[in-house]
């Protein structure tokens, strides 16, 4: 029997030049559960800024999406290095599937009173599943031995803290919030700790692609928006106003899709710093998308008389997150890749459009800008000609 019929097959390193390496259906299956999640935190946005808990929901929303982002973006990167498809693979990463569950339906704890007991369990459930495929790939991969371990211990070490603070914590303390701050400073701090010694073999393609799908998930966040819109003016007295809010909701998410899926690439090279740069400045783009959805979902509230806020509210809740989305293009890619007035593009409209809710209701002209922002970034774009920086 060949290695590669073999039911358990050593975690040896994949080839980062690998031609034709594409996700699989495994990490697709892994997306899914994932949109699970993601759609549990934008809920509880939704709702807490709807009954004017903004600033409440806010916070624990980007508790709740790290968390979520956090521990997909590392089977991914995992996954691009080491993926060897064998038995012992495929069921850790359903066990990472069956925490990422867990973790979503502790999501709505979290946002009633910061209940994080269901969603550490789910989230140590996935971390422990990912320090043994660590200790595998430590076991197969002699030359990348130190980092292999430095990421198994690492993960595992936080994984007590956030254990020691779900049976010791007091939500009610002053500082609940900031030990959980501390526990993602921590979990961001293992990889760039561990890749010093030696860089794992990650597939610069298979990674973009990868960031490309989840994109596209929380994407459809919003297109989620725009359904209740319209299902809200078929099912109430009709109100033209909700169909402007799916019309602008589609045309955001049109938008958006475009300003991110461009001709320049995502990545240009693999040091570690770009890469750390890369992944890690994708956080506010994806939990940004899932934040849209959100604010479509408070403005079909208010336009149907079901939430405590005023138009103005829902129209930021749009324009916030948007400017924060293409805030987030230019800092991981566009300042890289363009060079004169194109660089500026999506600064420049990221500072209008969250300008203006505070002048007159306009969720028509965000909408407008937003498209406008597409269209002028595609039709200013060039190398910039330092981009392999």
């Amino acid at each position: 029997m060949t290695e590669r019929k073999r039911a358990i097959r050593p975690m040896h390193p994949r080839d980062p030049a690998e031609p034709h390496r594409a996700a699989t259906a495994l990490e697709l299956l892994f997306d899914l559960v994932t949109v699970i999640a993601i759609a549990a935190a934008a809920e509880g946005l939704h709702h807490a800024i709807a009954e004017a808990h903004a600033r409440q929901g806010v916070l624990r929303f980007a508790l709740a999406f790290f968390a979520i982002w956090w521990a997909w973006m590392n089977f991914t990167w995992f996954a691009s290095a080491y993926d060897n498809d064998d038995a012992v693979f495929r069921l850790l990463t359903m066990v990472i599937m069956a925490g990422s569950l867990a973790l979503a339906a502790g999501v709505d704890g979290l946002f009633r009173a910061l209940d994080i007991h269901l969603v550490v369990g789910g989230y140590v459930v996935m971390r422990l599943a990912m320090v043994l495929l660590w200790l595998r790939a430590a076991g197969a991969d002699r030359a990348r031995r130190t980092t292999n371990l430095r990421y198994a211990g690492g993960i595992a070490i936080v994984q007590l803290y956030w254990v020691l603070l779900m049976v010791l914590g007091s939500p009610g303390s002053i500082a609940f919030v900031p030990l959980m701050l501390l526990g993602f400073l921590f979990e961001l701090g293992v990889p760039a700790f561990a890749e010093r010694a030696t860089t794992t073999p990650w597939h610069r393609h298979h990674i973009v692609e990868r960031y490309g799908l989840l994109t596209l998930i929380v994407l459809g966040e919003i297109l989620l928006g725009a359904s209740l819109a319209l299902q809200a003016a078929a099912r109430e007295a009709f109100d033209a106003r909700l169909v402007h809010v799916a019309l602008s909701a589609l045309v955001i998410t049109f938008a958006m899709w475009w300003l991110y899926f461009c001709e320049e690439e995502q990545l240009h090279g693999s040091g570690l710093r770009r890469a750390l740069l890369w992944g890690y400045g994708h956080l506010p783009i994806f939990a940004a998308g899932a934040a849209v959805g959100a604010g479509f979902a408070v403005l079909v509230d208010i336009v149907a008389g079901h939430a405590h806020v005023p138009l103005r509210v829902g129209d930021m809740a749009v324009a916030i997150p948007l400017a924060l989305y293409m805030a987030g293009l230019w800092l991981v890619r566009d300042r890289f890749v363009l060079a004169g007035p194109a660089g500026l593009v999506l600064p420049l409209f990221a500072l209008a459009i969250v300008a203006l809710p505070f002048a007159f209701p306009a969720l028509e002209a965000i909408a407008a800008l937003a498209a406008l922002a597409a269209a002028v970034r595609a039709r200013l774009g060039h190398r910039h000609p330092g981009h392999h920086r």
